[in-house]
């Protein structure tokens, strides 16, 4: 049990959030060690002849001449103390106009002296009170459950625990977090102490009090010899810490010591420590020492501080404690800023031949990742662990960060890719090691989530590879943090709500639904948010149920979705064939409600790319409710709002929005987020990742992050759609190139996933690399130009590349424009093998970049389609089916012809003919289809047949996967 009453200097309940600033100025000092506060108060002991001859308790009644001396210095030094902090408040409120520093006082019982005096100097200086009492018989449960909820509570900046000693238990001062331990007690502050590392801890505010008392009583310290008597623990420990650091010579001895009156006698100063009331006679005190009492004494006025010897050591320990408040205040304001980096990169050892990914991946022992969080500047609460390896990072670091300049952005894209891949994720990762690893620059890779489809299918993981890899690459491949299966869940309760509303509007009459849908609870109908929503869309302005009229209800209840014209199917993390197209509603229960329906796989989902797009969490909550999932037998699009579902759809993805953090091989950073399909969709990683990674690598930082397939894709829509909801502007594209593709390009026969390389694959052939450069590698360069962006070639170099071959490459893309060409030995070398590449997008990315998006945005459907069929792919012109154009027509009814295109194409060739190479020319692209994904923000043109749902092979890759029972390690993963 407990009570609980909050109160401020001024009596009553104010507490103000901090909000993020500066550091806190004006803390006044002299020169001192370990930056012990300067001003100084003094109890001043009379001589043994002064006294008169009586026998003066230690608490400090020393004479009524001395006490008189004494109240004038202590009234003077606490107020050199409250003036300095005051000045100190003066600053922080400059800078933070709205930032109230508050202290929580933790006490058993309900005595308020310790709060008056707090009150007393908290009033003169603008600092916030928190009394929270608890009952004298308190647990040491009950304590630290108070302390665990202060420690949350960001606008509490210290907290005084104000109990007996014997509830001062270890437990209870381990659990204060050591930034709010203003009273210094906790384990981790008295070490620092004891170091005479206050940077981050703080000094025990009696400590300083006492120090201050002995410092105006002789000054300069140095030399003398105080004797602390009685007392063990922390303020012992951390007075004679202070004291020796100081230049005086602490001396310890007990009430109990045979030698106490020769040790009094010989000290000049006397320093109680416990509580103990003891007599001792004035004869041993030396003339002119000092006998300090740390027992709390009271002594109150009610107008005003009444200073006495008595309790002048009290108003001075709260005066000390207040300015370690402000203190705190302004260190987690300066916490609140942007924060260099001190990254301790992962060292490599390469071995030829390179092992398999798995085996490099699980040779390096990856960073803890909070330890790799504070490295790059996160706050502690800014992480949500999810292992070791990996976490969530909250998007309040954006909030946070806001005024922090942007670094570089650089995209990496490839030429036409073979059925194999070219590296574009190993050419992002080698880089992003050599910026950071070698060349000291802050550096992000930012990736998509790969499908555990491919990687039980035939393509693998896609954590890169080599020496230039995510890790842990089994963490990175599998599962990851669950997004994917956030977005499976919020996917298929789609699905399933369409499916039920339907069965329900087809067995069931107005009143019936009405009666089902608004119930009565307790005697009152009430219509939910997301229903009202749902009327004043149709036109209702009523709020009450019973308001409607019975076309009302009807209009309300009755989304009359048309069977044959549902655009949503459900989704699974699966290549399997055979759910394509399936019969859903076959028994019984569902009353003849049969339709045919397919599963997508789970990238595919408009979920995923509304999780690529969207830039807040309100931002996916609104894309999340326009999603169209069909039309009414009247025309009209069906949202997911219409549904009532939105709302549980944000609550199913509110953990997916946030970026995962990881590392690569070499201990640099790398968030890994979303992984929508890049031919119906973008196919790039989240806008989120890349605005968070580019406020953390500050203004001279890089951020490389990687489009799906080729540049005529996946570039394409990272500049005309991507980059136009994000509002971002890319530096640099990094092309992506290998001989093998370009070889392909230029003529030679068809590459085959599993199947052996063709002779001229592996034997230098100068011809044939020339002629895929002059052909697609040209056309990709011109492609990144439209947009006015700087291109730098990165060949992905394998063994069968001769010197020849590599030096050719780089030859003819700088006489096709590129800003630079240059050979990449990452995946044998790691960031060493990518230095040179580095080097030239940096060089790059100084000169000015004049981006531009392809078409404006006003344009009408056809028109952008025609645009980029022409400008991109080469086309002569398109051909829409008669279906295409009754999509396009109804498209710009509906109010969506200034959306953006996302063009569904196939990506093994620049034309709609997967089998014609190089650059092809003299076509006409047909589109078949046109749809929408409203929800994500973009129209997609489908040319030729697209399958979202892939297949497994005769031999997937899962043949090979395995778990050893004992170690738990995964086998064949690559």
């Amino acid at each position: 049990m407990k009570l609980s009453l909050i109160r401020s200097a001024c009596g009553s309940f104010r507490i103000h959030p901090a909000r993020s600033g500066s550091r806190v100025s004006g803390f006044s000092r002299r020169c001192q060690p370990v930056g012990l506060p300067s001003s100084r108060l003094i109890l001043r002991a009379a001589s043994a002849a002064s006294s008169g001859g009586t026998n003066p308790k230690v608490s400090g009644h020393f004479g009524k001449q001395s006490r008189k001396s004494d109240g004038v210095e202590c009234h003077s030094s606490l107020s050199e103390v409250v003036q300095s902090t005051k000045e100190a408040m003066l600053a922080l409120h400059r800078r933070h106009s709205t930032v109230q520093p508050l202290l929580a006082i933790v006490q058993a019982g309900e005595d308020d002296h310790l709060l008056e005096i707090s009150k007393k100097i908290a009033g003169r200086i603008g600092l916030n009170i928190t009394q929270i009492c608890l009952t004298k018989e308190c647990s040491e449960d009950e304590i630290i459950e108070e302390v665990l909820k202060l420690n949350e509570d960001p606008r509490v900046h210290g907290v005084h625990l104000r109990l007996p000693p014997a509830s001062l238990t270890s437990r209870v001062l381990n659990t204060l977090k050591p930034e709010k331990d203003v009273d210094g007690i906790s384990d981790l502050n008295m070490g620092r102490l004891v170091r005479g590392d206050l940077s981050k801890g703080f000094v025990p505010p009696r400590a300083s009090a006492v120090l201050d008392l002995l410092e105006k009583h002789d000054a300069p310290l140095e030399g003398k010899t105080v004797l602390l008597v009685g007392g063990e623990g922390p303020f012992g420990v951390a007075l004679q810490c202070l004291m020796e650091r100081s230049g005086l010579v602490a001396l310890k001895s007990h009430w109990c010591s045979k030698n106490l009156q020769s040790q009094v006698m010989q000290a000049d100063a006397v320093v109680l420590l416990g509580a103990e009331n003891v007599d001792f006679p004035p004869t041993w005190v030396k003339p002119g020492a000092a006998v300090i009492s740390c027992e709390p004494t009271l002594e109150t006025d009610e107008h005003g501080i009444e200073m006495s010897s008595k309790s002048g050591l009290e108003y001075l320990t709260a005066a000390y404690r207040t300015q370690n408040v402000v203190r705190s205040c302004s260190r987690l304001l300066q916490q609140q800023q942007y924060q260099p980096w001190h990254l301790h990169s992962l060292k490599l050892q390469p071995l030829t031949p390179v092992p398999s990914d798995i085996e490099i991946s699980r040779a390096q022992t990856p960073k803890p990742v909070n330890q790799l969080a504070e490295e790059i500047g996160l706050l502690p609460e800014e992480l949500e662990a999810y292992g070791r390896s990996k976490a969530k990072v909250r998007l309040s670091l954006l909030d946070r960060l806001h005024k922090q300049p942007d670094g570089k952005y650089v995209l990496v894209a490839g030429i036409t890719p073979t059925p194999l891949g070219e590296g574009k994720s190993t050419v992002t990762i080698g880089l992003v090691q050599a910026f950071t690893a070698h060349l000291k620059l802050n550096s992000f890779a930012c990736l998509r989530q790969p499908s555990q489809g491919p990687t039980f299918g035939v393509k693998g993981g896609a954590a890169g590879g080599g020496y230039a890899q995510v890790i842990p690459m089994e963490e990175f491949n599998l599962h990851l943090t669950g997004d994917i299966h956030a977005i499976t869940a919020a996917n298929n309760l789609v699905a399933a709500a369409i499916d039920a509303r339907m069965l329900h509007e087809a067995t069931q009459s107005d009143k019936a639904l009405f009666s089902r849908l608004v119930p009565s609870v307790n005697g009152v109908r009430r219509f939910s948010p997301i229903q009202i929503s749902r009327l004043q869309r149709l036109g209702i302005n009523e709020q009450d149920p019973a308001s409607l009229t019975p076309q009302d209800v009807s209009a309300f209840v009755r989304l009359d979705l048309d069977p044959s014209k549902i655009t949503w199917q459900r989704v699974v993390d699966t290549n399997d064939r055979f759910l394509r197209k399936i019969t859903v509603g076959q028994a019984s229960t569902e009353k003849g409600q049969i339709r045919e329906t397919g599963f997508d796989i789970a990238v595919a989902s408009e979920i995923m790319a509304i999780l690529a797009l969207a830039d807040s969490l309100e931002d996916m909550r609104t894309r999340l409710a326009r999603m169209v999932v069909g039309t009414s037998r009247s025309g009209r699009p069906v949202t997911a709002e219409d549904l009532g579902v939105s709302g549980a759809l944000a609550v199913l993805m509110k953990d997916a929005i946030k970026p995962t953090l990881m590392q690569t091989l070499e201990g640099t950073p790398v968030f890994v987020h979303a992984g929508p399909f890049a031919n119906i969709a973008h196919g790039n990683s989240s806008v989120l990742a890349d605005k968070l990674a580019l406020k953390l690598v500050g203004r001279d930082g890089f951020v490389v992050t990687e489009a799906g397939f080729g540049a005529d894709i996946g570039m394409e829509k990272f500049f005309n759609i991507k980059c136009r909801t994000s509002g971002l502007r890319p530096d640099v594209v990094v092309l992506v190139a290998t001989v093998r593709a370009l070889k392909m390009h230029g003529g030679g026969p068809n590459v085959s996933a599993g199947a052996p390389l063709a002779k001229e694959y592996i034997d230098e052939d100068l011809s044939l690399v020339a002629a895929g450069c002059r052909s697609n590698l040209r056309k990709q360069i011109q492609i990144a130009h439209l947009f006015g962006v700087p291109v730098v070639v990165a060949l992905n170099v394998f063994k069968t590349d001769t010197q020849a071959e590599i030096e050719l490459v780089c030859q003819i893309a700088k006489d096709c424009g590129a800003s630079d060409a240059v050979p990449c030995h990452h995946w044998a070398q790691g960031g060493r093998g990518s230095l040179d590449l580095a080097r030239a997008v940096n060089e790059a990315a100084s000169r000015p970049s004049n981006f531009q998006f392809l078409y404006n945005i006003e344009m009408s459907i056809v028109e952008k389609i025609r645009t980029i069929a022409k400008k991109v792919y080469g086309a002569d012109d398109i051909e829409l089916s008669p279906e295409a154009s009754a999509k396009i027509d109804y498209y710009n009814q509906q109010g969506y012809g200034s959306l953006p295109i996302c063009m569904a194409k196939t990506h093994m060739s620049l034309s709609h003919m997967p089998d014609k190479k190089g650059a092809p020319t003299g076509f006409v692209l047909p589109i078949r289809d046109v749809r929408a994904s409203i929800g994500a923000g973009f129209i997609y043109p489908l040319v030729g047949t697209m399958s979202t749902m892939p297949g497994l092979p005769t031999r997937p890759c899962f043949y090979d996967i395995d778990l050893d029972p004992v170690t738990e390690e995964i086998t064949g993963l690559f």
